[in-house]
């Protein structure tokens, strides 16, 4: 990977709700706050903006939250201060039932080259137990509309093991998707997270939860109705169409530093890693004291941070090149007499059984802290 590469994130914190399975950091959109975070970020840029002397901008993510909510002048505006190549993936996240055809068409004329859909389901009835407030139809038109746009490289959040979820209702709508003008995929098992509401709710959904029996076969039909219409997997839980890998996400997976930028938004630069406050209020105090907003940060040892890039880089179905990660080479030989880990000369990848196992995986690989 070219070493002058980097990726920049800004996480828009906003939300008209949260879901009841989230555990991002959101808050209530407010036009007042909308002025407060937009102050927030120039000053945040103009902060760290020389890092990227002499890098080379691959991808920029807005992400949330709901950044379709600051509308296409404040994207326009944010793209204004960076100016990044034509050449760069600029992705905007939005839900189905905000998009329009006007809309996408305003975000395409600011710069939006990239959608990412959050449809989880095209099932009504999963889609109300999720607490979205999109339905079927709406998540399929938020396609054709984005499409219509003129923003062709367009992505969608599919989630499977959803409390009621069947492998019938899982297949109705596997099979929806050969109609859609999608180009990337990325697939999500629900997992129910501290501090949202279906955690507090887990004892009565974990009952209704599929079987593990019924999930593999969701994933496994998942795998081959995808293939079949041309998004090939190519890391665990993404798959593209040829052309059509996620430029940005692949950073995160092969280590290119990328800055993050608004309240809770992770970095990664220069071998350190760092978080800023999940508190809206306080990272813009910070800030226009002129101060770092940043509330936590830590440096791996080179150890440390070889043994988390290779259990990272794993994630990816090509695997490895095992010269690139003199590791103790016991420890590779471990996960093969796992069944986790495929070695042919220098190429290492995940099995079919470590793909199933992939935090075991990792567990094994990363060092404890």
């Amino acid at each position: 990977m070219d070493s002058s590469e980097i990726s920049l994130y800004f996480h828009i914190p906003f939300c008209r709700r949260k879901c009841p399975y989230c555990h991002f950091y959101v808050v209530p959109f407010e036009k007042k706050i909308h002025t407060t975070l937009l102050e927030s970020l120039r000053l945040e840029w103009d902060l760290y903006k020389h890092h990227l002397q002499g890098k080379k901008i691959v991808s920029v993510y807005f992400g949330g939250g709901t950044p379709f909510l600051i509308g296409p002048d404040s994207i326009a505006e944010i793209l204004s201060w960076i100016s990044p190549p034509s050449s760069a993936e600029i992705t905007l996240e939005a839900n189905p039932e905000d998009v329009t055809l006007e809309a996408m068409q305003a975000f395409a004329k600011a710069g939006i080259n990239r959608v990412s859909l959050g449809i989880q389901s095209l099932d009504d009835k999963l889609l109300k137990i999720l607490g979205r407030h999109h339905t079927s139809l709406e998540a399929r038109g938020a396609v054709l509309s984005t499409a219509e746009a003129g923003i062709s490289n367009i992505t969608i959040d599919l989630m499977y093991e959803i409390p009621e979820q069947t492998l019938l209702t899982w297949k109705n709508t596997l099979a929806q998707l050969s109609e859609l003008p999608i180009t990337h995929l990325s697939l999500y098992n629900l997992t129910i997270e501290p501090q949202t509401v279906f955690y507090k709710k887990r004892s009565l959904l974990t009952p209704l939860l599929p079987s593990s029996e019924d999930s593999l076969s969701m994933l496994n039909s998942a795998v081959e109705t995808l293939e079949k219409i041309g998004l090939h997997r190519y890391e665990i839980s993404a798959f593209a169409k040829e052309g059509s890998i996620a430029r940005h996400n692949t950073g995160y997976w092969l280590g290119r530093p990328f800055l993050g930028f608004g309240p809770s938004a992770f970095s990664y630069f220069e071998g350190k890693r760092y978080r800023n406050f999940c508190d809206l209020k306080k990272y813009a105090a910070l800030l226009q004291t002129g101060k770092s907003p940043v509330d936590f940060a830590e440096q791996l040892s080179p150890i440390a941070s070889l043994h988390e890039r290779l259990a990272i880089q794993l994630r990816l179905l090509e695997g490895i090149d095992t010269r690139e990660f003199p590791i103790d080479p016991s420890l590779y030989k471990k996960l093969q007499d796992k069944g986790w880990l495929q070695i042919q000369g220098t190429r290492a990848r995940l099995s079919p059984q470590g793909l199933l196992f992939y935090d075991s995986v990792a567990e094994e690989i990363v060092l404890p802290s």
